[in-house]
Order: structure tokens, then sequence, then C-alpha cells
């Protein structure tokens, strides 16, 4: 038995050990490359050791791109700012209009309550393509083609029916009792809402956030057509390092280490909010 129950752990953590390296690997050489030049990237066969350099990571703050063509000025800087403040004004839009729609259908029933949810949801299935022509010209009649505003309304129909459907089921986990109760000691609906059900929903709601903040920080066909280059976030202006002189490889690197630094970062701040909020009400007695 001894054995045995050592050769399985041995085996597990072989296991273990392969799929981790298979799940780091991309990550680490992306890495890597951030601090290497073309002429170091494409060396045939690829080292390890190298002699690394911030030069990427210089072009990329100083919006100068030097390449075999001549130095190029790129904003990825601005569009690294445009991505957080795009993702983070649509999530807090959809959470303000996202919340109190869950809540109410995980509370009352209404005629065509599971439609319109449905529906709501079905903006999550359609491809963007589907929507982006007839879009774009509803933007233009409207005057909110390459604004803030425009990009802003389009993102938070991507995280609103996501913000929807987990909040309501977090809502729909919470005993009604305790909020009647709350209500019987003489407090309004609104105030059993955010003083009880949202606390306690706290953690699925961070969840979702994170989650939609996530989804709208990499989303790329929407404002590639209705943005200009000085509203585009980060996932666009990565398309200045394909040059006429070549791909910046080294340069698409350090942006790539750059732009997901913030989402991981964030990631890990809400990590304890993030497994409590996708774990409430797995196990149900």
């Amino acid at each position: 038995m001894d054995h045995s129950s050592l050769a399985g752990r041995i085996f597990r953590g072989i296991a273990l050990a392969l799929v981790l390296v298979f799940f780091m690997f991309p990550i680490v050489w992306i890495l890597l490359m951030s601090f290497q030049t073309n002429e170091q990237i494409l060396r045939i066969p690829p080292r390890i050791l190298f002699e690394p350099t911030l030069a990427n990571y210089e072009a990329l703050i100083s919006g100068q791109l030097r390449t075999a063509a001549g130095n190029l000025q790129i904003s990825f800087m601005r569009n690294l700012m445009n991505s957080f403040l795009l993702s983070s004004a649509s999530v807090i839009l959809a959470l303000l209009l996202g919340v109190p729609a869950a809540y109410a259908f995980a509370r009352f029933k209404f005629r065509l309550g599971e439609t319109i949810a449905f529906t709501l949801l079905s903006f999550r299935f359609a491809p963007p393509l589907l929507v982006l022509l007839p879009l774009s010209l509803y933007y233009q009649q409207l005057g909110l083609n390459d604004t803030y505003f425009g990009i802003v309304w389009v993102y938070q129909l991507i995280a609103l029916p996501l913000i929807l459907w987990i909040v309501r089921g977090y809502f729909e986990d919470i005993s009604p009792d305790i909020e009647h109760a709350y209500r019987l000691a003489g407090h309004s609906w609104r105030e059993a809402f955010t003083h009880i059900a949202v606390p306690l929903a706290g953690p699925g709601i961070a969840a979702a956030g994170l989650l939609s903040f996530i989804f709208c920080w990499n989303n790329f066909v929407f404002a590639l057509i209705l943005a200009s280059a000085d509203k585009q976030p980060v996932t666009v202006g990565a398309l200045a390092f394909v040059t006429a002189s070549g791909i910046q490889y080294g340069q698409i690197a350090a942006a790539i280490v750059l732009s997901v630094t913030p989402t991981l970062l964030l990631a890990l701040y809400a990590q304890r909010y993030l497994v409590e909020g996708l774990s409430l009400g797995a196990v149900k007695g």
C-alpha cells in the first residue's frame, strides 16, 4: 500500500508539473521575448540565455518605435489608459443597471420575465460582425461614432448579460426570509435591497464584475470600427507594431506583458472574492 501510494503521489506530481509547464510556457516565453531584440527572437535555434534589453519597454513608454524604415510615433500608453477607462466605465454602468435587474428577475415573477432575461443573454451569443454594420450606421446618425460614450455603451452591452445572469443566481440563493424579517422591522424595500441583498451577494457581484472587466478589456472588433486612433484600446493599438519594415515581435511581447498586467493584478487582488463568488451556491444542503 505504501509503495502504491508513493507511486501515485509521484505520478500526480509529474502530471501536475507537465500541466503547469504546458500552460505556463507561452507566458514565460512571451516574457522572455519582451527583453529581446527582433534579431535575438528570430534566431534559429532560439536561445534561452541572451543579453536582455529594455529597449522594447522604452519604445512603448516613450512612444518612439524604432524600425529599419525609421522612427514611428505610437500611442501605446494612451491606448492602455483608454482600455482602463472604457472597461472600468462599462463595468460600472453594467453593474448599476444589471444588479437591480438581476434582483428583480430573482425575486419577482412577472409575465415574459424569463423571455426578457433570455433575450438579454442572447446578446452574448450574437457574433459581433452581425450587429457591427447596423450599429455603425446608427452611431453615425446619432453622433455617437468615435466617442467614449458610444464605445462604453457598446461595451456595457457585453458586460450586462454576464452580470445579469451570474448575479441573478446569487440573489436566488439568498433566502428571502432574511429580507422579509428586515422589512418587518420597518425598513423599506430599497433599504432591504441595499443593506441586505447586495452585501450578501457581494462576492458574486465582485466575481461578475471582474469577469465582465476582462471581457471588455479583451474586446477588439467594436473599438476597431467605432473609434479612431486616439480613443482605441490597447487591443487595437497593438496593430501599430505591424509596420512596413516587418513585425516588431519584441514590442508586441512587451505590449502583451503591459496589457496583461492590470487584469492580472486585479484578479490577484480580488481572487478571494472571485473564488468565493464563483463557489457561492455550488453546494446546497
